[in-house]
């Protein structure tokens, strides 16, 4: 079965880098969206940002030039670059996936079926 397991969470100074890994395993094969999304207790969840197997991708406004997904070659790692990083950016981050036809990737908690169990990022001086 499709797993995801996320790492690379921590705590880091205000303008700081942290760079996420989603390690996937079991996908079947075919197109796919993977996902970011990250979580602040009592809040829903938000996506950060999504890339299709083709490598098209989509940011949240607040994650817009400040963070990169990317995927490695070679491996089925998704990544999380975030830099100058802010309070604001402490949460859960979940890494997510579906599959898709479309050359575009939803932004929904909904719309993705398989899901990591999080690292914590915590930005504070």
């Amino acid at each position: 079965q499709v797993q995801l397991v996320e790492s690379g969470g921590g705590s880091v100074q205000p303008g700081g880098s942290l760079r996420l890994s989603c390690t996937a395993s079991g996908w079947s094969g075919g197109r796919r969206c993977m996902a970011w999304f990250r979580q602040i207790p009592g809040k829903e969840r938000e996506a950060v940002a999504a890339r299709s197997s083709g490598g098209w991708t989509t940011y949240a406004d607040s994650a817009k030039g400040r963070f990169t997904i990317s995927k490695a070659d070679g491996a089925d790692i998704l990544y999380l670059q975030m830099s100058n990083l802010k309070p604001e950016d402490t949460a859960a981050y979940y890494c997510a996936q579906r599959a898709t036809g479309r050359t575009s990737c939803p932004k929904s908690e909904g719309d993705y079926p398989y899901w990591g169990q999080g690292t914590q990022v915590t930005v504070s001086s």
